[in-house]
C-alpha cells in the first residue's frame, strides 16, 4: 500500500518488489519540471521513506520521456528574479533541504534516469546512491545557462564524481552529456539501453533490499561523509546562486531561454 504518500500529489508511488518503493516524478506534460510544490515534495519525501517500515530502498524516476527538466520557469517570479530577502532566503533553505535531505536519508536511493535531467532534476539524479542512466538520456546542469552560479548539487558532488577538470568543463560550458558519456566520465554509476533501464534499476534495488539493511545504511552513511565535509562548498554555491537570481544577467538569460533567443548581457560585471 502507498496510501501513506497520498499528500505527495506531484509524485507517484508503487512497490514493484518486496521492500522496494518506486517514486515517479509525475508531471509529464511539463517534462516533470518542478514548481514550488513539486520541489517541496522532493525535499520531504526522503524522510517519509525513511519512516516507511515496508521500504528498504527507493527508486526515483520520471514519468513519460523526461526524468526532470529542473525548475519550472513559468512558476518563477515575474522576470525570473527572486526577491532579495524573503524569497532568496526561502530558496536557499529549499535547495539545502533537497540536497541534504538526500545526502542524509538513511535508506539507499537508486535513480533511473530515463530522459532529460536538468538543474534540480539532475541534482536528484546524481545525489542518488546508485545512478543508472539510459544511454541516450541528456544530462545538463543548466545553472550558468540561466545566469546563475552552479549551486544545488553541482559544486558539491561533480568534482567528487568526475574530477575537477571535467566538472569545470561541463559546468562552465553547460555542454550536454549523454548517459553513455556520463558513465564514461564517472558521473553516473551505469548506462544501459533505454529499454532495459527500469529492469536494471529494479534489479539493483532488489539486490540492495535483500542485503543486510543496517550494513547497507551504515555504508551509505560513512560514504556520504565525503559530501557532508563539503557543506561549506555547497552553502557558498547556493548563496551565490541566490545572489545571481537578483541580477540583470539572470533576468536576461531566463528571458532568452523562455523565448529561445540569444541573451543580451550587460557590459558591466559585478564580480
Amino acid at each position: 500500500m502507498v496510501d501513506r504518500y497520498a499528500s505527495f500529489d506531484r509524485l507517484a508511488f508503487d512497490r514493484p518488489a518486496p521492500h522496494v518503493l518506486r517514486v515517479t516524478i509525475n508531471r509529464p506534460e511539463k517534462m516533470n519540471a518542478l514548481d514550488a510544490e513539486g520541489h517541496d515534495q522532493l525535499e520531504r519525501v526522503w524522510a517519509a521513506i525513511d519512516a516507511d517500515p515496508e521500504a528498504r530502498v527507493s527508486i526515483i524516476t520520471g514519468a513519460g520521456k523526461a526524468f526532470c527538466a529542473g525548475g519550472d520557469f513559468a512558476s518563477m517570479p515575474i522576470g525570473g528574479a527572486l526577491d532579495p530577502n524573503q524569497e532568496g532566503a526561502r530558496s536557499f533553505r529549499s535547495a539545502t533541504n533537497l540536497v541534504m535531505g538526500m545526502v542524509n536519508a538513511s535508506k539507499p536511493i537508486v535513480s533511473a534516469i530515463n530522459g532529460p535531467a536538468v538543474g534540480a532534476g539532475l541534482a536528484v539524479a546524481l545525489l542518488a546512491d546508485i545512478s543508472i542512466a539510459a544511454k541516450q538520456a541528456k544530462l545538463i546542469d543548466g545553472h550558468v545557462r540561466i545566469g546563475v552560479t552552479a549551486g544545488d548539487h553541482a559544486a558539491l558532488i561533480w568534482p567528487l564524481l568526475c574530477g575537477m577538470a571535467k566538472a569545470k568543463y561541463y559546468l562552465l560550458t553547460n555542454e550536454t552529456m549523454t548517459g553513455e558519456e556520463a558513465e564514461r566520465n564517472n558521473l553516473v554509476s551505469l548506462a544501459v539501453d533505454a529499454a532495459d533501464l527500469q529492469a536494471k534499476a529494479l534489479e539493483v534495488a532488489e539486490k540492495l533490499a535483500s542485503s543486510a539493511p543496517t550494513a547497507v545504511r551504515m555504508t551509505k552513511y560513512v560514504l556520504n561523509h565525503w559530501l557532508r565535509q563539503q557543506q561549506a562548498v555547497f552553502d557558498l554555491s547556493a548563496a551565490l546562486e541566490m545572489i545571481n537570481f537578483q541580477g540583470a544577467e539572470s533576468r536576461a538569460a531566463i528571458k532568452a531561454v523562455s523565448e529561445k533567443s540569444t541573451p543580451e548581457f550587460p557590459d558591466k560585471t559585478y564580480f
